[in-house]
């Protein structure tokens, strides 16, 4: 004979209680995380877009305004022919490279803008890559850069004299110390037709709104799957007795 059955009671016991209690939280919490930060990512893009479409301004008229990222602008000087930085680790279409950021003087403004000029292919290391400064003075179109879209943070400086400098990160006030100038708290990178620019695909955000849905969808289905298997075991019958022959 098989053993009897009782009838099903939510007994799910006090150790999975308290680990759905511990984790359905944290599941339910990075879900709801994901989705703000999709959110934010969606406002990021429409900003830049909008500002991007707007009219291109002068730097002293960009410098002006509340917020000038992502703003066109149009730059006339000459670049400063001796501080050159090269932003290492940057990869595109699998290839190894970095980008050529100059110090750039607008004559209207009277100010030093670090300028993004381009990625620049840097397939042997041994061999330093030939950065060529444009003479006389050039007519840019450029946009302002948010410092969070930059990779802005603490970088590590060069411990060379030598220029262009190679670095791994952009922090202005440390860049502007080895080069003993003085920068604005901005970064122009260069738009197309630009003269002096080198290949100017900029990436995308580094993570798009949808990346972040999708994550939260883990998140939750993960929540999801921990209730499931909450109820289950709470449910799950026990036998009354031992199983006899």
């Amino acid at each position: 004979m098989s053993a009897a059955v009782m009838p099903a009671r939510f007994r799910p016991g006090w150790l999975l209680s308290l680990w759905v209690l511990a984790f359905m939280p944290l599941l339910l919490g990075l879900g709801w995380w994901q989705l703000e930060r999709a959110e934010e990512k969606r406002s990021m893009q429409a900003l830049i877009d909008q500002a991007g479409s707007a009219v291109p301004v002068t730097l002293d008229q960009a410098i002006g305004l509340p917020d000038p990222a992502w703003r066109p602008v149009h730059l006339q000087g000459s670049f400063d022919a001796q501080h050159v930085w090269l932003l290492d680790n940057r990869i595109r279409e699998g290839r190894a490279g970095v980008e050529v950021l100059q110090a750039f003087n607008d004559r209207a403004s009277r100010e030093q803008i670090l300028v993004n000029r381009g990625w620049l292919a840097w397939p042997d290391r041994r061999i330093a890559p030939a950065i060529d400064t444009p003479q006389g003075e050039q007519r840019l179109d450029a946009q302002i850069v948010a410092p969070s879209e930059s990779g802005f943070s603490l970088g590590n400086e060069s411990a060379s004299d030598s220029w262009p400098r190679l670095i791994s990160s952009i922090e202005l006030q440390s860049m502007a110390n080895q080069a003993g100038i003085e920068l604005l708290p901005h970064v122009a990178r260069l738009r197309s037709g630009s003269p002096a620019a080198f290949t100017l695909d900029w990436p995308a955000l580094p993570m798009t709104a949808s990346k972040h849905t999708g994550y939260a969808v883990q998140w939750f289905a993960l929540a999801l799957a921990l209730l499931i298997l909450f109820i289950w075991a709470g449910l799950r019958p026990e036998p009354d007795g031992d199983a006899r022959p």
